[in-house]
């Protein structure tokens, strides 16, 4: 049989299998190896011949980890992480890493204590040795040194202060990691550990880091347990806390926050109004103006996540009164519409004691009430039986008369001097206004997860609600004036209104402005002229040229614009972004950075201890991902992450925000985007590298506006020329073709 040899220059390049997976395995006081890992193989079996190549007995008591700054072990289930090129350990088990260091930081040396304690909470962010060391009953080891093993120490803490600090720190930090990974439940400790962790706010308030470690364990006790909420309630107070808010280290006063947010979320409805005045009372409000939204630093994503967090839950106080329905029969609350009528018609009062006083009162009360703009002149209470906004309403309506007298008199004569038809009815608007600003404050509703939208002129005024409600009131007027609006059909001018209305406050609320006042003069500048101008000019760019010609002139160039927004999307991932870690028992300050290679044939990505100050270079991401082997992009519920048990699961911001990349048989890159925008351009960008269509809003929205810019531009030299809507008739033919020249 003849053998046929290939040519001597040509080569054959056979891919290698994907079960295999080159690395290098290193091991002190050795050459690194490098070695073809079968991912089919037990890994057992792996380590074995690891152990055989250096000789090394008991295989069973070593195992294989990333050699990066993580450390993390690998395991059958974390093994198809292992990337081609990746560096690795071999070290011992961690079965046996957890029992030496269990041991270690019980040495009686200080120095042999500290070193161990140091080495568990680097290791305890590992899941794998976590669960060894919480086996050997590590957790209640470490609570026993935090209630007593400290005490022990108090002598030297004066002649050994850093040392002493540099344990306690380390201590606290292997207890929040373990804690972290979920696998102990909170309701196991006691009264003594809570007043020590509690103790620890107060005593080192200048030792930053166990200060923070303190503050984190307080937040997870109070939002993971009921029965712990109670005890840290009645061990750590605002007033303890207060003064942390007055440092200069934002991140401390990021955990402050988030302690008094979670005692604030967790207090049952009738300790929640307690408790909001006596952080009015400590004046926190003004105190997070000073100090924090005023102060000369930027705010981080994190504190802004936290005032976010506050400005919620202080606004969700109002939803009692928003869905509480006025009793008609109740003298108290008829007589603060006594009161409104009282303050806008005061000087029309009659004397009681006249002839028929009782009769004429009545008949003056009616035609009052009417003046006032409610629908039941008779009984006006009966205009604050629906919810939403309930009593919400009369309260804001109250608060308008007592605290803006003159504009209040101002707008109720104003209106009841105007013909009927154009009048402004002021009972009516006040409630449908009120509705409208707890549906943009979404009061009622819990925080969101990921949201960092907090609004700095909330913050500057105790009674920010009754404000904001004050300023609008009076822009809805002027606003009713401007569209010369009519009573007749109050519901068609109601509707048209409000929606005018809300997008002057919305789009004044976009800018985010620094007080009321600056709000104020927002609006002001958001007349309704302004709002029809700003709707002609956005109609224009997504509506105008709709005749056949423009439609396919836009149809051709579409092609090019879609590749420009394609372009658009795949620089932005080869630039990269940094996403965020969540899980459901806390926020923390973990992330991840991912981006695309230039070549657009692989995404880097790996963990940050940090968030970057700009773009991460692809040699510190320690992953790797190949665009090829990407089998689907899924959104929404159909994520991996989101099909797992959990509190993200249930919320609805963070499923429009969550993505997954689909490899292999089993394995899936999990990301929780930092906002829409990012959400959008990512998941465009990687349906681009499928060879998908890129259906996000963004993409929508950038296609209008750039071939909206495109036609115009097109079409400069045919200005004030009427394009018709068909193409001119083809003329007839000539009678003759004389005029033409043959030019053989």
């Amino acid at each position: 049989c003849p053998v046929v040899l290939a040519p001597k220059n040509s080569s054959v390049a056979m891919p290698p299998p994907a079960d295999i997976v080159k690395v290098a395995i290193e091991w002190p006081g050795a050459f690194p190896k490098l070695m073809e890992i079968d991912q089919k193989k037990p890994l057992s079996s792996i380590i074995k011949e690891v152990c055989d190549g250096w000789s090394l007995a008991n295989h069973d008591q070593f195992a294989l980890q990333h050699a990066d700054s993580s450390n993390f072990y690998i395991t059958e289930k974390n093994r198809n992480e292992i990337k081609n090129g990746a560096i690795l350990r071999l070290t011992t088990s961690p079965a046996q890493n957890a029992q030496q260091l269990h041991e270690r930081i019980q040495s009686s040396s200080m120095d042999a204590k500290l070193e161990a304690l140091k080495d568990l909470a680097n290791y305890s962010r590992d899941i794998t040795f976590a669960q060894e060391f919480i086996n050997l009953d590590g957790i209640s080891l470490l609570t026993q040194m935090v209630e007593s093993g400290t005490e022990r120490y108090q002598k030297l803490q004066k002649i050994m202060k850093p040392c002493f600090g540099d344990m306690l720190s380390f201590t606290l930090t292997a207890f929040v990691e373990l804690m972290d990974h979920g696998i102990v439940s909170w309701d196991t400790f006691s009264v003594a550990f809570i007043k020590k962790i509690a103790s620890y706010v107060n005593k080192f308030a200048s030792d930053i880091s166990i200060l923070q470690r303190s503050l984190a364990i307080l937040e997870s006790m109070v939002l993971n347990s009921h029965d712990l909420y109670q005890k840290v309630a009645q061990e750590i107070t605002i007033g303890q806390l207060i003064p942390h808010l007055q440092g200069t280290d934002q991140e401390i006063q990021t955990y402050t926050i988030a302690v008094i947010n979670a005692l604030f979320l967790k207090a049952p409805d009738d300790k929640r109004q307690e408790m909001a005045n006596i952080l009015a009372q400590k004046q926190l409000r003004s105190i997070i103006l000073t100090h924090v939204i005023r102060a000369q630093r930027a705010i981080n994503n994190e504190m802004a996540h936290q005032l976010y967090v506050l400005q919620v839950l202080t606004f969700n106080l109002l939803e009692d009164r928003m869905m509480t329905k006025m009793d008609p029969q109740d003298q108290a609350q008829r007589d603060i519409i006594f009161e409104l009528r009282r303050i806008a018609f005061d000087a029309e009062l009659e004397p009681n004691n006249s002839s028929g006083s009782m009769e004429k009162r009545k008949s003056m009360y009616t035609r009052d009430y009417k003046k006032l703009g409610f629908i039941n002149h008779v009984n006006p209470a009966m205009d604050f039986t629906q919810t939403p906004p309930g009593m919400l309403a009369l309260d804001n309506m109250l608060y308008f008369a007592k605290h803006h007298q003159d504009a209040y008199i101002r707008i109720v004569l104003e209106n009841s001097s105007r013909e009927d038809k154009h009048e402004c009815p002021f009972g009516r608007s006040s409630i449908e206004l009120t509705k409208m600003l707890c549906e943009i404050l979404k009061v009622g509703e819990l925080p969101s997860e990921t949201c960092n939208d907090f609004h700095p002129m909330f913050f500057t005024h105790d009674r920010s609600f009754e404000e904001f409600f004050c300023i609008c009131i009076q822009l809805l007027n002027k606003t009713w004036k401007e569209m010369r609006a009519t009573s007749e059909d109050f519901n068609k001018a109601r509707k048209m209104v409000m929606q005018v209305v809300k997008e002057q406050i919305m789009r004044a609320l976009t800018t985010k402005p620094s007080s009321l006042d600056q709000f104020k003069s927002k609006l002001q500048n958001l007349s309704y002229t302004e709002i029809l101008k700003i709707r002609q000019s956005e109609r224009m760019n997504q509506e105008d040229f709709q005749s056949r010609p423009i439609l396919e002139l836009k149809e051709k160039i579409q092609p090019e614009i879609l590749e420009l927004i394609k372009q658009q999307r795949l620089n932005r991932l080869v630039e990269g972004t940094c996403f965020r870690k969540l899980n459901s028992r806390r926020r923390q300050d973990k992330f991840w950075y991912c981006r695309l290679s230039p070549n657009h044939k692989v995404l880097h990505y790996g963990d940050l201890e940090e968030s970057p100050q700009g773009e991460v270079p692809h040699d510190s991401l320690q992953d790797k991902l190949p665009v090829a082997d990407i089998k689907a992009v899924v959104t929404g519920k159909d994520c991996p992450h989101m099909k797992e048990k959990g509190a993200l699961k249930q919320n609805k911001e963070v499923l429009e925000l969550a993505f997954s990349i689909l490899y292999d048989s089993s394995g899936q890159l999990n990301f929780i985007a930092p906002d829409k925008h990012e959400y959008c351009v990512w998941t465009d960008g990687l349906n681009a590298l499928l060879g998908k269509d890129m259906l996000s809003d963004l993409t929508r929205n950038d296609l209008d506006t750039l071939l909206s810019m495109e036609i115009k531009l097109r079409l400069l030299d045919l200005e004030n020329i009427q394009i018709p809507d068909a193409p001119p008739p083809i003329p007839k033919e000539p009678s003759n073709y004389d005029f033409v020249y043959d030019c053989n």
